[in-house]
């Protein structure tokens, strides 16, 4: 495997990258498999070396996807991220849209929340014959219209 031609200076292992970025080494190659970091310069022995510009890379890849963004998402925000002029407005639209979808998933995540805490609560009063949970997702009521 040929070296990246990216430009030289101080090379940081992946082990250290790791520890630096709180990105695991099995998470950083997941990056370059996937195109969203760059690969790797390699040692003549074929260790991969990253420099500083990779770590702060990786660690925005990190945050971002801390905070729930996907990888194309966040292949948008690094464009935005390494473009040149005013990339604000477009960074608002994508977050804006990021929590939308948050917002969605809560308002869905509550209503799971409520449902099984309904039937927990039918369960733990021990008065039903069958299993009200077992029941409950057993049901194929909604599945054929009734």
């Amino acid at each position: 495997m040929s070296p990246n031609p990216r430009p030289s200076g101080s090379t940081v292992p992946i082990g250290l990258v790791s520890r630096r970025s709180g990105c695991s080494i099995d998470t950083i190659r997941f990056y370059e498999k996937t195109g969203i970091l760059p690969q790797a310069r390699r040692t003549e022995a074929g260790r991969r070396v990253f420099d500083e510009s990779d770590i702060a890379r990786i660690t925005f890849i990190r945050r971002a996807r801390e905070l729930g963004f996907s990888l194309d998402e966040v292949r948008g925000l690094l464009a935005l991220a390494e473009g040149t002029g005013d990339s604000c407005d477009q960074v608002q639209s994508l977050a804006r849209h990021h929590l939308d979808e948050i917002a969605t998933r809560i308002a869905d995540l509550t209503t799971m929340q409520t449902v099984l805490d309904a039937l927990v609560a039918q369960c733990a009063q021990g008065t039903n014959p069958t299993c009200p949970l077992i029941a409950a997702l057993s049901d194929d009521r909604r599945h054929r219209g009734a």
